[in-house]
């Protein structure tokens, strides 16, 4: 007679069984320089993520929230993907290599490529770049850093959509190891030279549709604050549409002071949302030259956003702008920086 279940042990009898707890890392001693990572699944941004992303950011950028203002300005037909979540979901595809961060040190180099259409397909590679060993201390977990190579390409027609690099903080996993990594892995240059960003400018768009949007007055080196402070909530939200699988994000246990980390990213979906706001013109963001944390985002933190125009020219038939976006968390009453962005917008 064929055995059951059952059968396959003695009457009170309960099977031992044993809890793995799956930990696929990659630690950094895990890594080497020139490997790719295995990517996660690609991410089709529709509707329902679009309006998810403006529920928790409020990103009140025209070309994305009015199809037909976007369509007029684009000369193509569809609904464009706001650059804010394009470059979210890239970043949150590209954690298959930092599922055991501690932190995020900067970006650099963020060139979005090509615009995203709602219904269109991304799919990101990761490269290690650069490692660098952190020196062991008694009161701290053993780290190290790794330099990331991230590229977005659209998989609908192949093309590059956007890539820059990471820096993040991350575990090792034999704290006895040291791995002999010492690259160099550069400096963060937060001058910007619009020379080098004209040509990421959308070619035949036509900004004149934003044209009563458009601010008035706002000289280079002016410096203005966002009278709308905003409230970071919905963490977890962004977190999950994203796909990122950084422990510090969901589990207060894996986060400082056993304070669940809110996703820097958010803290840049809402800075974008307020640079909208003060530059209702703004058509699409082409770019980061720089983007630093300088300090943990808490969900409940409550946000303010300061703006410098840095430079602009006219390009095409709009302006080309470098802004220096700012910033802080209230924390009882003090304001305590958290955000220094520096990025490239086109529009009216």
């Amino acid at each position: 007679m064929a055995q059951g279940p059952s059968d396959c042990h003695s009457p009170g009898v309960t099977p031992t069984s044993v809890d793995v707890v799956d930990d696929p890392g990659p630690y950094f001693d895990d890594l080497e320089v020139g490997q790719r990572i295995q990517p996660g699944p690609a991410v089709t941004i529709g509707a329902g993520e679009a309006a998810v992303y403006r529920a928790v950011c409020g990103d009140p950028m025209a070309t994305s929230l009015d199809r037909l203002l976007g369509e007029a300005v684009t000369g193509r037909s569809g609904r464009l993907v706001n650059p804010g979540l394009v470059m979210h979901v890239s970043i949150g595809q590209s954690t298959v290599a930092t599922r055991r961060v501690i932190a995020n040190l900067f970006y650099r180099g963020v060139a979005l490529r090509r615009p995203v259409w709602e219904g269109e397909t991304l799919h990101t590679e990761v490269t290690i770049r650069g490692l660098a060993d952190l020196s062991r201390r008694s009161d701290r977990p053993a780290r190290g850093l790794a330099l990331l190579g991230i590229r977005t390409t659209c998989v609908d027609d192949g093309k590059m959509v956007v890539d820059y690099e990471r820096c993040a903080m991350l575990l090792v996993r034999d704290p006895a190891l040291l791995t002999g990594h010492a690259d160099d892995l550069g400096e963060v240059d937060p001058a910007v030279d619009l020379d080098a960003w004209e040509d990421r400018v959308p070619t035949g768009w036509d900004p004149s549709p934003l044209a009563g949007m458009a601010d008035q007055g706002w000289a280079i080196s002016d410096r203005r604050t966002d009278r709308l402070r905003d409230t970071v909530t919905g963490a977890l939200l962004l977190v999950r549409l994203t796909q990122n699988q950084a422990p510090p994000h969901r589990d207060p246990a894996e986060g400082p002071s056993g304070q669940r980390l809110v996703y820097g990213g958010h803290t840049i979906g809402l800075a974008q949302a307020s640079l909208a706001r003060m530059m209702p013109g703004t058509a699409t963001v082409v770019g980061w030259q720089s983007c630093d944390h300088l300090a943990p985002v808490y969900e409940e933190d409550v946000l303010a956003f300061h703006h410098t125009l840095l430079d602009e020219r006219p390009v095409g038939d709009g302006r080309l702008r470098a802004v220096r976006v700012e910033v802080d968390a209230d924390r009882d009453g003090e304001p305590i920086p958290v955000l220094d962005w520096r990025t490239i917008v086109w529009g009216a």
